[in-house]
C-alpha cells in the first residue's frame, strides 16, 4: 500500500528532495515517512502545510485498507462454489483461518456463515426435489427450479458483499450473530 505522503508529492509532481526543502524537514525524513515510519507531531504539521492538506489526511489506516483487501478476496473466492461442490465454503474458510488480524478474520467468518445457509439450503433443496417431484407427478425436472436460486442468490451475495466493502469496508449482506 503506497504511502499518502508519497501519493500527495506525486501529485503535485515533487521530488522528494523539493518536499524536503519545502517543509524544511531532511531528505532523510521525507525518506523515512515515505518508506512507512509513523507521521506525528511536527513532521505531520510541516508536511501537511507542504502538501497544502490538513493533517488528518495525511493519516490513514493502511491496516484497515488492507483488512478490506483480504475481506474482497475472502468474498470473491466464494464464487468457487458455483464450479466446485462446497467450494464457497472450503475456499473462503482456508482464508479466513489462515488471516491473522482479528477485523478481517470477523469479515471473513460473516462471509463464510452466509454461505454455509445458502449451502445447507440448497443442499436440503437439491435432496427433498425428487421426492415432491415424484409426489406431484411433475414432468419439469424440479431440482433445476433450486439450481437456478442457488446460482442466482450466491451472485447476488458476492456481488453485494464486494460493492458494500467496496464503499463501507463492511458487508450488506451478513448475519447478526455470526455461529462460527
Amino acid at each position: 500500500m503506497e504511502n499518502q505522503v508519497k501519493i500527495l508529492r506525486e501529485k503535485m509532481n515533487m521530488t522528494q528532495n523539493e518536499l524536503a526543502e519545502r517543509s524544511g524537514l531532511s531528505l532523510r525524513t521525507v525518506q523515512r515517512v515515505e518508506a512507512g515510519n509513523i507521521l506525528k507531531g511536527f513532521t505531520l504539521k510541516v508536511l501537511a502545510q507542504a502538501l497544502n492538506v490538513q493533517p488528518e489526511e495525511l493519516i490513514i489506516n493502511t491496516k484497515e485498507q488492507v483488512d478490506v483487501q483480504r475481506a474482497k478476496r475472502i468474498n470473491f473466492s466464494a464464487l468457487a462454489g458455483l464450479i466446485i461442490p462446497y467450494g464457497g465454503i472450503i475456499f473462503p474458510a482456508v482464508l479466513t483461518y489462515q488471516t491473522k488480524d482479528l477485523k478481517n478474520r470477523e469479515l471473513g467468518k460473516s462471509i463464510l456463515c452466509i454461505q454455509i445457509i445458502v449451502s445447507v439450503c440448497f443442499s436440503v433443496l437439491m435432496i427433498i426435489s425428487p421426492f415432491i417431484q415424484k409426489l406431484f407427478s411433475f414432468r419439469f425436472p424440479l431440482f433445476i427450479i433450486p439450481l437456478l436460486l442457488f446460482l442466482g442468490l450466491k451472485l447476488f451475495i458476492i456481488i453485494s458483499n464486494g460493492i458494500s466493502l467496496n464503499k463501507n469496508q463492511d458487508l450488506s449482506i451478513k448475519l447478526k450473530t455470526n455461529f462460527l
